[in-house]
Protein backbone atom coordinates (compact mmCIF):
# COMPACT_ATOMS: atom_id res chain seq x y z
CA UNK A 1 0.00 0.00 0.00
CA UNK A 2 1.51 3.47 -1.09
CA UNK A 3 2.29 5.99 1.90
CA UNK A 4 -0.06 8.80 1.57
CA UNK A 5 1.83 11.81 1.44
CA UNK A 6 1.01 14.61 3.66
CA UNK A 7 0.30 18.00 2.79
CA UNK A 8 2.86 21.32 4.20
CA UNK A 9 -0.53 22.01 6.70
CA UNK A 10 0.00 18.22 8.42
CA UNK A 11 3.43 18.51 8.20
CA UNK A 12 3.69 22.13 10.31
CA UNK A 13 1.07 20.36 12.37
CA UNK A 14 2.70 17.53 13.59
CA UNK A 15 6.05 19.30 13.93
CA UNK A 16 3.88 21.50 16.26
CA UNK A 17 2.62 19.22 18.13
CA UNK A 18 6.03 17.45 18.47
CA UNK A 19 7.53 20.52 20.24
CA UNK A 20 4.85 21.00 22.15
CA UNK A 21 5.47 17.32 24.03
CA UNK A 22 8.73 18.64 24.18
CA UNK A 23 7.62 21.78 26.08
CA UNK A 24 5.71 19.55 28.19
CA UNK A 25 8.31 17.38 29.24
CA UNK A 26 10.75 20.17 30.22
CA UNK A 27 13.02 19.60 27.32
CA UNK A 28 12.29 22.76 25.58
CA UNK A 29 12.21 26.29 27.10
CA UNK A 30 9.98 28.98 26.22
CA UNK A 31 9.68 30.90 23.05
CA UNK A 32 12.30 33.59 22.61
CA UNK A 33 12.95 35.78 19.59
CA UNK A 34 16.23 35.89 17.65
CA UNK A 35 17.90 36.83 14.45
CA UNK A 36 19.91 34.53 12.53
CA UNK A 37 23.80 34.92 12.49
CA UNK A 38 25.09 32.15 10.29
CA UNK A 39 23.20 29.33 8.57
CA UNK A 40 24.85 25.99 7.31
CA UNK A 41 22.87 22.74 6.43
CA UNK A 42 20.23 21.82 9.18
CA UNK A 43 22.05 23.98 11.85
CA UNK A 44 21.82 27.92 12.34
CA UNK A 45 23.99 29.88 15.02
CA UNK A 46 21.01 32.79 16.29
CA UNK A 47 21.61 35.64 18.57
CA UNK A 48 18.67 36.27 21.68
CA UNK A 49 18.06 40.16 22.62
CA UNK A 50 21.31 39.67 24.79
CA UNK A 51 23.35 38.81 22.40
CA UNK A 52 23.65 35.27 23.33
CA UNK A 53 24.44 32.62 20.42
CA UNK A 54 22.50 29.24 20.17
CA UNK A 55 23.35 26.56 17.85
CA UNK A 56 20.13 26.08 16.63
CA UNK A 57 18.72 22.84 14.83
CA UNK A 58 15.37 23.38 12.44
CA UNK A 59 12.17 22.13 12.94
CA UNK A 60 11.26 19.47 10.25
CA UNK A 61 9.40 21.23 7.34
CA UNK A 62 10.73 24.92 8.22
CA UNK A 63 10.96 27.32 5.13
CA UNK A 64 15.00 27.64 5.11
CA UNK A 65 16.23 30.61 7.16
CA UNK A 66 18.99 32.65 6.23
CA UNK A 67 21.52 35.55 7.97
CA UNK A 68 19.29 38.19 8.90
CA UNK A 69 15.91 36.28 9.78
CA UNK A 70 14.24 37.18 12.75
CA UNK A 71 13.10 33.67 14.02
CA UNK A 72 11.31 32.23 17.15
CA UNK A 73 13.33 29.46 18.59
CA UNK A 74 13.08 27.23 21.70
CA UNK A 75 16.42 26.79 23.97
CA UNK A 76 17.30 23.35 24.66
CA UNK A 77 20.25 24.60 27.53
CA UNK A 78 22.76 27.22 27.65
CA UNK A 79 23.95 26.72 23.78
CA UNK A 80 21.49 24.66 22.24
CA UNK A 81 18.16 25.73 20.43
CA UNK A 82 15.34 24.85 18.07
CA UNK A 83 14.09 27.34 15.41
CA UNK A 84 10.04 26.61 15.09
CA UNK A 85 9.10 29.59 13.26
CA UNK A 86 10.20 32.21 10.75
CA UNK A 87 9.12 35.77 11.00
CA UNK A 88 7.47 37.45 8.00
CA UNK A 89 10.58 39.37 5.91
CA UNK A 90 10.36 42.66 4.96
CA UNK A 91 13.08 42.15 1.75
CA UNK A 92 15.15 39.10 0.75
CA UNK A 93 18.10 38.87 -1.57
CA UNK A 94 18.13 35.85 -3.56
CA UNK A 95 20.98 33.71 -5.46
CA UNK A 96 20.32 30.84 -8.43
CA UNK A 97 21.57 27.29 -7.18
CA UNK A 98 22.94 24.39 -8.79
CA UNK A 99 19.48 23.44 -10.31
CA UNK A 100 19.18 26.97 -11.67
CA UNK A 101 16.09 27.81 -8.70
CA UNK A 102 16.68 31.06 -6.30
CA UNK A 103 17.23 30.42 -3.29
CA UNK A 104 17.18 33.17 0.03
CA UNK A 105 20.68 34.40 0.68
CA UNK A 106 20.06 37.17 3.49
CA UNK A 107 17.01 38.56 4.64
CA UNK A 108 15.67 41.85 6.01
CA UNK A 109 18.43 44.03 4.70
CA UNK A 110 17.76 47.53 4.18
CA UNK A 111 20.44 49.05 1.91
CA UNK A 112 23.12 48.53 -0.58
CA UNK A 113 26.72 49.70 -0.03
CA UNK A 114 27.70 50.01 -3.63
CA UNK A 115 31.75 51.02 -3.42
CA UNK A 116 33.80 51.83 -6.21
CA UNK A 117 37.12 53.07 -6.55
CA UNK A 118 40.15 53.87 -8.90
CA UNK A 119 41.33 50.36 -9.39
CA UNK A 120 39.51 48.49 -10.78
CA UNK A 121 38.85 51.05 -13.43
CA UNK A 122 35.18 51.65 -12.24
CA UNK A 123 32.25 50.87 -14.51
CA UNK A 124 29.08 53.04 -14.97
CA UNK A 125 26.97 49.64 -15.95
CA UNK A 126 28.37 47.32 -12.61
CA UNK A 127 27.05 50.66 -10.66
CA UNK A 128 23.75 50.88 -12.46
CA UNK A 129 23.22 46.75 -12.41
CA UNK A 130 23.45 47.53 -8.56
CA UNK A 131 20.95 50.46 -8.28
CA UNK A 132 18.00 48.44 -10.63
CA UNK A 133 18.47 45.40 -8.22
CA UNK A 134 18.08 47.93 -5.38
CA UNK A 135 15.11 49.50 -6.79
CA UNK A 136 13.76 46.08 -7.34
CA UNK A 137 14.47 44.74 -3.81
CA UNK A 138 13.20 48.22 -2.33
CA UNK A 139 16.86 48.57 -0.84
CA UNK A 140 18.37 52.00 0.30
CA UNK A 141 21.24 52.61 -2.16
CA UNK A 142 24.47 54.22 -1.07
CA UNK A 143 27.30 54.99 -3.24
CA UNK A 144 30.71 55.33 -1.66
CA UNK A 145 33.72 56.66 -3.31
CA UNK A 146 36.51 54.90 -1.79
CA UNK A 147 40.34 55.25 -1.69
CA UNK A 148 40.21 59.16 -2.19
CA UNK A 149 43.73 59.44 -1.43
CA UNK A 150 44.92 58.22 -4.91
CA UNK A 151 44.84 60.30 -8.03
CA UNK A 152 41.25 59.36 -8.84
CA UNK A 153 39.44 61.94 -11.12
CA UNK A 154 37.51 59.62 -12.98
CA UNK A 155 36.11 58.08 -9.98
CA UNK A 156 35.14 61.38 -8.14
CA UNK A 157 33.28 62.62 -11.55
CA UNK A 158 31.09 59.26 -11.77
CA UNK A 159 30.03 59.73 -8.13
CA UNK A 160 29.75 63.46 -9.13
CA UNK A 161 27.40 62.61 -12.03
CA UNK A 162 25.41 60.22 -9.44
CA UNK A 163 25.28 62.60 -6.65
CA UNK A 164 23.90 65.47 -9.04
CA UNK A 165 21.37 62.75 -10.25
CA UNK A 166 20.28 62.41 -6.42
CA UNK A 167 21.99 59.35 -4.78
CA UNK A 168 23.82 59.48 -1.36
CA UNK A 169 27.52 59.71 -2.04
CA UNK A 170 30.22 59.38 0.34
CA UNK A 171 33.96 60.23 -0.16
CA UNK A 172 36.07 57.87 1.93
CA UNK A 173 39.83 56.65 2.29
CA UNK A 174 41.18 54.41 5.05
CA UNK A 175 44.79 55.62 4.72
CA UNK A 176 43.76 59.28 5.84
CA UNK A 177 40.81 58.37 7.85
CA UNK A 178 38.50 60.46 5.77
CA UNK A 179 34.67 59.72 5.56
CA UNK A 180 34.23 57.07 7.86
CA UNK A 181 32.28 58.87 10.18
CA UNK A 182 29.89 59.68 7.72
CA UNK A 183 29.42 56.06 5.98
CA UNK A 184 28.69 55.12 9.93
CA UNK A 185 26.24 57.74 10.55
CA UNK A 186 24.43 55.90 7.18
CA UNK A 187 24.95 52.53 8.60
CA UNK A 188 23.28 52.91 12.18
CA UNK A 189 19.79 50.98 12.67
CA UNK A 190 20.02 49.09 9.30
CA UNK A 191 20.99 46.33 7.74
CA UNK A 192 23.32 46.60 4.97
CA UNK A 193 25.03 44.90 2.42
CA UNK A 194 28.63 45.92 0.80
CA UNK A 195 28.86 45.32 -2.85
CA UNK A 196 31.66 46.51 -5.14
CA UNK A 197 34.40 44.92 -7.67
CA UNK A 198 37.05 42.83 -5.89
CA UNK A 199 39.66 45.52 -4.94
CA UNK A 200 37.66 48.50 -4.36
CA UNK A 201 38.83 48.05 -0.88
CA UNK A 202 35.18 46.69 0.68
CA UNK A 203 36.89 44.45 3.35
CA UNK A 204 39.02 46.83 4.61
CA UNK A 205 36.37 49.76 4.80
CA UNK A 206 34.27 46.62 6.43
CA UNK A 207 37.44 46.02 8.69
CA UNK A 208 37.41 49.61 9.73
CA UNK A 209 33.92 50.05 11.04
CA UNK A 210 33.87 46.56 12.50
CA UNK A 211 37.52 45.70 13.97
CA UNK A 212 36.23 44.19 17.57
CA UNK A 213 33.02 42.19 15.52
CA UNK A 214 35.25 40.64 13.67
CA UNK A 215 36.98 38.28 16.79
CA UNK A 216 33.61 37.85 17.69
CA UNK A 217 31.99 35.80 15.21
CA UNK A 218 35.36 34.00 14.74
CA UNK A 219 34.62 32.60 18.65
CA UNK A 220 31.68 30.29 16.20
CA UNK A 221 34.20 28.52 14.61
CA UNK A 222 35.94 27.89 18.13
CA UNK A 223 32.86 26.56 19.32
CA UNK A 224 31.38 24.45 16.35
CA UNK A 225 32.22 22.56 13.37
CA UNK A 226 30.48 24.90 11.32
CA UNK A 227 33.67 27.09 10.91
CA UNK A 228 34.90 25.17 8.38
CA UNK A 229 32.54 26.96 5.57
CA UNK A 230 32.26 29.76 6.47
CA UNK A 231 33.69 31.26 3.86
CA UNK A 232 30.79 30.10 1.52
CA UNK A 233 27.81 31.10 3.88
CA UNK A 234 26.22 34.77 4.68
CA UNK A 235 27.32 35.81 8.09
CA UNK A 236 25.59 39.31 9.60
CA UNK A 237 27.78 41.64 12.18
CA UNK A 238 26.89 44.06 13.98
CA UNK A 239 28.78 47.76 13.97
CA UNK A 240 29.59 49.14 17.35
CA UNK A 241 27.92 52.38 16.19
CA UNK A 242 24.95 50.28 15.75
CA UNK A 243 23.31 48.90 12.90
CA UNK A 244 23.93 45.08 11.05
CA UNK A 245 26.24 44.53 8.11
CA UNK A 246 25.75 40.74 6.57
CA UNK A 247 28.41 39.50 4.29
CA UNK A 248 27.86 37.17 1.54
CA UNK A 249 30.01 35.62 -0.63
CA UNK A 250 26.98 35.05 -3.01
CA UNK A 251 26.40 39.29 -3.11
CA UNK A 252 29.24 38.91 -5.49
CA UNK A 253 27.39 37.51 -8.24
CA UNK A 254 24.46 39.99 -7.27
CA UNK A 255 22.24 39.83 -10.28
CA UNK A 256 19.35 41.12 -12.27
CA UNK A 257 17.01 37.76 -11.98
CA UNK A 258 13.83 37.76 -14.17
CA UNK A 259 13.63 41.50 -14.91
CA UNK A 260 11.72 42.72 -17.90
CA UNK A 261 13.28 46.20 -20.16
CA UNK A 262 10.61 47.89 -17.80
CA UNK A 263 11.81 46.93 -14.77
CA UNK A 264 15.22 47.96 -15.50
CA UNK A 265 13.67 51.08 -16.96
CA UNK A 266 11.87 52.25 -13.57
CA UNK A 267 15.41 51.43 -11.82
CA UNK A 268 17.12 54.46 -13.54
CA UNK A 269 15.62 57.39 -11.42
CA UNK A 270 16.66 60.25 -13.14
CA UNK A 271 14.58 58.75 -16.41
CA UNK A 272 11.54 59.00 -14.29
CA UNK A 273 10.55 62.39 -14.82
CA UNK A 274 9.69 61.85 -18.66
CA UNK A 275 8.48 58.38 -18.27
CA UNK A 276 5.28 57.78 -20.72
CA UNK A 277 6.24 61.14 -22.83
CA UNK A 278 7.57 59.19 -25.68
CA UNK A 279 5.71 59.68 -28.66
CA UNK A 280 5.08 55.82 -29.21
CA UNK A 281 3.82 53.82 -26.52
CA UNK A 282 6.23 50.88 -27.46
CA UNK A 283 9.52 52.93 -27.87
CA UNK A 284 12.86 51.75 -26.71
CA UNK A 285 14.40 55.51 -26.24
CA UNK A 286 16.91 54.23 -29.03
CA UNK A 287 16.53 56.30 -32.03
CA UNK A 288 12.43 56.58 -32.24
CA UNK A 289 10.88 59.68 -33.81
CA UNK A 290 9.35 61.89 -30.29
CA UNK A 291 11.48 59.71 -27.61
CA UNK A 292 11.46 61.64 -24.57
CA UNK A 293 14.83 60.03 -23.17
CA UNK A 294 16.47 61.04 -26.09
CA UNK A 295 15.16 64.50 -26.34
CA UNK A 296 16.19 64.95 -22.94
CA UNK A 297 20.22 63.77 -24.02
CA UNK A 298 20.26 66.65 -26.80
CA UNK A 299 19.05 69.46 -24.20
CA UNK A 300 21.91 67.78 -21.52
CA UNK A 301 18.81 67.40 -19.26
CA UNK A 302 20.11 63.33 -19.01
CA UNK A 303 23.40 62.33 -19.52
CA UNK A 304 24.02 60.25 -22.48
CA UNK A 305 26.20 57.52 -20.28
CA UNK A 306 23.02 56.83 -18.49
CA UNK A 307 20.89 56.38 -21.46
CA UNK A 308 24.07 53.78 -22.83
CA UNK A 309 24.09 52.10 -19.61
CA UNK A 310 20.38 51.23 -19.77
CA UNK A 311 20.83 49.82 -23.27
CA UNK A 312 23.45 47.88 -21.88
CA UNK A 313 21.32 46.32 -19.12
CA UNK A 314 18.36 45.55 -21.17
CA UNK A 315 20.47 43.97 -23.99
CA UNK A 316 22.30 41.56 -21.31
CA UNK A 317 19.72 41.14 -18.80
CA UNK A 318 16.28 41.73 -19.85
CA UNK A 319 13.59 39.44 -20.17
CA UNK A 320 11.13 39.33 -22.81
CA UNK A 321 7.94 40.75 -21.23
Amino acid sequence: MTKRKLTQQQQRRIAEQHDNRLLEAGQLKAALEGIVIVRHGAKAWVENEHEQLFLCSLRQNLESPVAGDRVIFHTINAEIGVITALQPRHTVINRLDANHELKPLAANVDQIVIVIALKPEPSMEIVDRYLVAAAALKLTPIIVCNKIDLDNHKVTELCALYEEIGYPVIFTSIAKNEGLKALSHHLVDRTSIFVGQSGVGKSSLIQALIPEETLAIGKISEMSELGKHTTTASRLYHFSGGGDFIDSPGVRRFNLWSMTRHDILRGFIDFKPYEGRCKFRNCEHKHEPGCALQEAVKKGEINAQRVDSYHHLVATHAIEG
